[in-house]
């Protein structure tokens, strides 16, 4: 098991003829994990264009979020950047590919900013938050300020909102979370 506090969830399938089942979560089997979050708010993304990117976020305290997210239709590429005052790894990044298809998911707890970039069209993204949403905590950082690999072909403009178009840059952002002890490490 990683202590890392960012965490890739592979989930069980149980096959047959008719298809399979997955939990997606259940309080115990995540406790077993090491996460005890307690969640309050699911929330659902549709995007359409493949090279859709949304992200860099988070939500500041007192209303900070952690989040639980998996992609239902398509596949994307989704990260947690560090960003954690006086953590050592301050500033990096972890990502995977989750898709329908592998089912995976990934932990991103408070304290660090959260994106993604869709791989092809119409990509849906579900994911738990451990706060409700609460807009004057609503704060981000732009996406290609933190020297992430995205797998966006070269040439190639992703979509964004005009939110995240005029983030503050990783260097320029002065963060309002402490570091917790535990630094991040590579995905397993």
């Amino acid at each position: 098991m990683s202590d890392s506090p960012v965490r890739l969830i592979r989930a069980k399938r149980h096959s047959d003829a008719r298809g399979w089942f997955t939990e997606t979560y259940n309080r115990d089997t995540f406790a077993g994990l090491g996460i005890d979050t307690v969640f309050v708010q699911d929330n659902h993304s549709y995007s359409a264009p493949a090279f859709t990117l949304r992200g860099l976020h988070f939500q500041a305290p007192p209303r900070a979020q952690a989040k639980l997210v998996r992609c239902i239709r398509g596949r994307v590429f989704d990260v947690a950047v560090d960003i954690r005052r006086g953590s050592p790894t301050f500033g990096q990044w972890v990502g995977a590919e989750l898709s329908a298809e592998n089912g995976d998911q990934l932990y991103i707890p408070v304290g660090f900013a959260h994106g993604f970039v869709t791989l092809e069209r119409d990509c849906e993204v579900v994911y738990k938050c451990s706060d409700l949403y609460a807009p004057q905590a609503d704060g981000g950082v732009r996406w290609d300020s933190a020297g992430i690999d995205w797998p966006i072909p070269a040439g190639t403009t992703p979509e964004l909102s005009d939110k995240d178009k005029v983030q503050p840059l990783l260097a320029d952002f002065d963060t309002p979370f402490s570091y917790d002890g535990r630094p991040l490490a590579p995905l397993v």
